[in-house]
């Protein structure tokens, strides 16, 4: 099994920062890219930014200057460093994990999601 567990979330006032991490453990073995997810009531899911293990990024154009992903491929982990954080940006922030297990399985692993709230 692989497990996947953000931390992070909470409350800020606009204009604020937020940083989100998230750990992958398990089974997996082998990570191709990771990456950050959001949803807001009544909305789709939609990319917020994804880092592959070579490190090129990709960001949704409503974030690019504000938000930097991170990771350390020796920790399995990621980051999501958020400022200048707008009410617009309110949802559930959610990691995957893109990758193949020991038993060369290849997946997408979610973790349960962070509530990031910003209030105008």
């Amino acid at each position: 099994q692989v497990q996947v567990v953000e931390s992070g979330g909470g409350l800020v006032q606009a204009g604020g920062s937020l940083r989100l991490s998230c750990a992958a453990s398990g089974s997996i073995f082998i990570i191709d890219a990771m990456g950050w997810y959001r949803q807001a009531p009544g909305k789709q899911r939609e990319l917020v930014a994804v880092i592959t293990s070579g490190g090129t990024t990709t960001y949704a154009d409503s974030v690019k200057g504000r938000f930097t992903i991170s990771r350390d491929n020796a920790k399995n982990t990621v980051s999501l460093q958020m400022n200048s954080l707008k009410p617009e940006d309110t949802a559930l922030y959610s990691c995957n994990v893109n990758g193949r297990t020991y038993a060369l399985v290849r997946g997408d692993y979610w973790g349960q999601g962070t509530q990031v709230t910003v209030s105008s």
